[in-house]
């Protein structure tokens, strides 16, 4: 089935994603095969032997024993190979809670970038839901196609190369859009058609021109439900007696927008 993915079972497979980890070392992407493998520039490691057992067991690489876990989602962006920007996770989470993203969601989303978002969607959608990405530019389809494999999730997505602010999406029946474009309003015409009622559309755009536009469009479009935000993440030292804000910030990522189809 189109939008089935393989299984998550109590053991490995042949080909599932792992994160070695230990404490105070960042997880190390790599995956479950038989036979030595290069993890980044850190030398090579076998997980064959692994095969079959349960995660949570350890293998002792480079002088020190690490635990083989599950990858998290965190994990998986974290392992990102990335080409375009990609949406933050703060920005990612809210994009699946204002499109309605959930198990069993039919998703269409544009731009697919490196592919992070994807990953997000892929994730959220579970494995009786799909997701059909779009992109006018055929390498970064292919750097999100590569990325989306890593993370085991292609069997939930599809990727399109189509410029959809030119071209529109040529899809029906779907839940949520979502939009990281340069151009979000150009293809809120095709959403409001692709959707079915009471879905939502969610866009992302770095620029308040961006926003204000994106936001009229949604309204003349007949969105229902319309609103706008930016989320801050300001993150903290926290200290014996001491606790206090950490000095810098990411004081700006992106403006959010969203609306529902009602009519």
């Amino acid at each position: 089935m189109a939008g089935s993915a393989q299984p998550l079972t109590d053991v490995w497979a042949d080909g599932d994603p792992v994160v070695l980890k230990r404490a105070g070392v960042p997880p190390i992407f790599a995956r479950m095969v038989p036979g030595p493998q290069r993890v980044g520039e850190m030398g090579a490691v076998d997980l064959g032997g692994q095969i079959g057992r349960a995660p949570g067991g350890s293998v002792r690489w480079l002088d020190a024993d690490y635990r083989l876990l599950r990858p998290s989602l965190s994990d998986l962006l974290g392992g990102l190979r990335r080409g375009a920007q990609i949406v933050t996770g703060k920005d990612a989470a809210q994009l699946v809670f204002l499109a309605g993203v959930g198990p069993g969601a039919r998703v269409g989303e544009a731009g697919a970038g490196s592919g992070a978002l994807t990953i997000v969607l892929a994730h959220a959608v579970g494995p009786t839901g799909h997701v059909t990405t779009f992109d006018r530019r055929a390498d970064f389809l292919e750097a999100a196609r590569a990325n989306v494999r890593r993370a085991a999730l292609e069997r939930r997505v599809s990727f399109r190369e189509r410029d959809v602010a030119k071209d529109g999406l040529d899809l029906d029946g779907l839940t949520s859009v979502v939009l990281d474009l340069p151009e979000p309003w150009a293809v809120l015409a095709s959403a409001h058609a692709a959707l079915r009622p009471g879905g939502y559309v969610a866009t992302f755009t770095p620029t308040y021109n961006q926003l204000e536009r994106t936001v009229r469009t949604l309204r003349t479009e007949g969105f229902d439900e319309v609103r706008a935000l930016e989320l801050l993440e300001r993150p903290l030292h926290v200290g014996d007696g001491g606790t206090r804000p950490e000095f810098e910030m990411l004081g700006h990522t992106g403006f959010l927008a969203a609306g529902r189809r009602v009519a």
